[in-house]
């Protein structure tokens, strides 16, 4: 690490610990830390494949923190982000709801952040949560702040934080966006587009290129003992994190152990036609430095174990496979299977202890 990233992660340090400072563990919709009684375990990404890995981690820890994507530019996220100018607040909404407990205090909440209105004006689509979010953000002028006192509300069993302070734009250079012009490689821009895309996604970058991270996701990501990324949109919500410098370094310099957790079947247009260990391939070529330590797959999603095996060895990882599907035949991770996934790679890849 150069020294310019050293003292930047230093100054994070300072400014989330002295926010931490300022509010008890309560007050930011986290359970009281419990030292040594269970693992710290931060998840990374965005939409449905985090809520998964959410609402499979709050099962066996209650020290959890979301660090989530803010480049959602389409539906009610985007009209809020373009008429109001702030941070698009669904996949943050996705992750409260994922948190919120089992009895009927959290799923009543969970159902209202989710309601979307349907009318034939200006409230049409709109979800219930986000509008919440986005007036506790100008009634408080503070983030993270705002997304506890959501937390508090909702009862979660965790903590929800964007991964950077500022509203990104996605950009992607696909191959092939223009069917009649298949050799092609275009520019195209906006997360919902990018996820849609028709053609072949080569690589993807961030606006602004050096955005600021959240000094308490930083914080986070450094004070945990395990990372997950993963599940999710591969190139619009699990590495855009990666692009994010700040958030970046926390993730190559922690003593956390890291799980990458693989999606269940290629998403049309996205990563339409990728391997396994093809989705590894281009993590690696954002950010060649990172490490790994797990790489979590079903058994049913892997059609060639060797491949998947190689790859995972170039970030210095093990391969574990076992099945994380619903039984319904759909492509959705089961929480209660994820759960003993993550349960098991936890126990058994070298940190058994405190929490055990």
């Amino acid at each position: 690490m150069t020294g310019r990233a050293a003292l930047r992660l230093s100054r994070l340090r300072r400014v989330a610990s002295e926010g931490r400072g300022d509010r008890p563990a309560e007050a930011r919709g986290a359970k009281p830390r419990r030292r040594g009684a269970q693992p710290k375990v931060v998840a990374l990404g965005g939409g449905m494949g985090l809520s998964a890995s959410l609402a499979a981690l709050r099962r066996i820890t209650g020290d959890l923190t979301a660090v989530v994507t803010v480049a959602d530019d389409g539906g009610s996220s985007g009209r809020l982000r373009d008429e109001l100018g702030v941070l698009p607040p669904g996949d943050l909404r996705k992750a409260l709801a994922a948190l919120c407990g089992d009895d009927e205090w959290g799923q009543t909440w969970a159902r209202v952040i989710q309601h979307r209105f349907q009318s034939q004006g200006d409230l049409h689509e709109h979800a219930v949560g986000n509008l919440l979010i986005v007036a506790l953000w100008e009634q408080l002028g503070d983030h993270v702040q705002a997304l506890d006192l959501v937390g508090r509300l909702l009862g979660a069993h965790g903590r929800v934080l964007p991964m950077s302070a500022v509203p990104l734009e996605l950009q992607a250079l696909v191959k092939g966006h223009d069917p009649e012009r298949p050799e092609d490689v275009e520019t195209v821009r906006g997360q919902a587009t990018v996820a849609l895309t028709p053609g072949e996604v080569q690589s993807v970058q961030v606006v602004p290129a050096d955005p600021p991270a959240v000094p308490e996701a930083v914080a986070a990501v450094l004070d945990a003992d395990w990372v997950v990324l993963g599940p999710g949109s591969w190139f619009s919500s699990v590495i855009p994190h990666l692009l994010v410098p700040e958030l970046l370094d926390a993730l190559t310099e922690t003593k956390a152990r890291r799980v990458l957790s693989l999606n269940l079947a290629p998403q049309p247009g996205e990563t339409e036609g990728f391997s396994p260990q093809r989705h590894l391939e281009v993590l690696g070529r954002h950010a060649p430095k990172l490490a790994l330590d797990v790489v979590l797959a079903d058994e049913a999603a892997v059609p060639d174990r060797d491949s998947l095996t190689d790859a995972a060895q170039r970030f210095g990882a093990a391969v574990e496979l076992a099945p994380v599907a619903r039984t319904d035949g759909s492509p959705r991770h089961d929480p209660e299977l994820l759960a003993a996934a993550y349960d098991r790679i936890f126990r058994m890849h070298g940190r058994i202890g405190p929490w055990r």
